[in-house]
């Protein structure tokens, strides 16, 4: 029987989701405490990779077992007892044994929040930005993705990826406060580093250091290279997953 966790969690100290060799990762914390909870070795699937530093406010991830020896509402709070305090399951549920965690998902939703005005509250999970940006300018850029479909350019080089293909839908910056925005993208899949490379280049659009002229010759041109850098991770969220 399969089965879908809803979780979130607070990446600061891990390096990323998928289990790595040499570091904590959330992944390995979720199957650990679930191989403790049921008593065999729990393997799980998540929706996506997010890389060390990133943070989530949903994510979802699948396991499979012959059967489940607590109800879906125990198990849910019995994982929260024994996970660590930076990650919380909302729930656990069945679900049709063909859903898939990451092959199932037809959209993903990231946040890429700063700021532009110190403030101590806002450190930890948005970027403090000290020169003025153009946001009007940098929603037209926004647009402008959807124009294209390869994103090679805001892929991180090396990366092991089949195809840079992906679907953006939609591309803009919200203004939360007279000093706080934050960035929404959502598409069918991501790149390993894209977000945090499209917003980078964003800045670039919006500091007046790149036209949107440029912006579209970055994107066709494929180099990454050529594209801004990669932002922080401590600001990013993966927001939503939906299937």
């Amino acid at each position: 029987m399969r089965y879908f966790i809803w979780f979130s969690y607070d990446g600061t100290r891990y390096h990323g989701w998928q289990t790595q060799p040499n570091g904590i990762t959330v992944q390995s914390e979720l199957e650990r405490c679930l191989s403790t909870l049921l008593q065999q070795p729990v393997s799980v699937t998540g929706a996506g990779r997010t890389d060390t530093g990133v943070h989530a406010r949903q994510m979802a991830a699948h396991f499979d077992i012959d059967a489940l020896p607590m109800s879906e509402h125990d198990l849910t709070h019995k994982l929260n007892g024994l996970l660590p305090q930076d990650i919380g399951v909302a729930r656990v549920e069945r679900v049709a044994d063909e859903l898939h965690a990451r092959f199932s998902a037809v959209a993903r939703t990231y946040y890429y929040y700063i700021h532009t005005s110190k403030n101590p509250f806002l450190r930890t999970y948005s970027l403090e930005i000290h020169y003025q940006l153009d946001f009007e300018l940098m929603n037209e850029a926004g647009r402008i993705l959807m124009d294209y479909d390869d994103f090679g350019a805001f892929c991180k080089a090396g990366s092991d990826v089949k195809t840079t293909i992906c679907h953006v839908t939609h591309a803009q910056w919200h203004q939360t406060s007279p000093t706080s925005w934050y960035f929404q993208i959502t598409a069918n899949r991501f790149l390993r580093n894209m977000v945090r490379a499209v917003v980078g280049t964003l800045i670039e659009v919006g500091r007046g250091k790149m036209t949107l002229q440029e912006f579209r010759q970055v994107i066709e041109g494929g180099r990454r290279t050529q594209a801004g850098e990669s932002m922080p991770a401590k600001a990013l969220f993966l927001e939503k997953v939906a299937y």
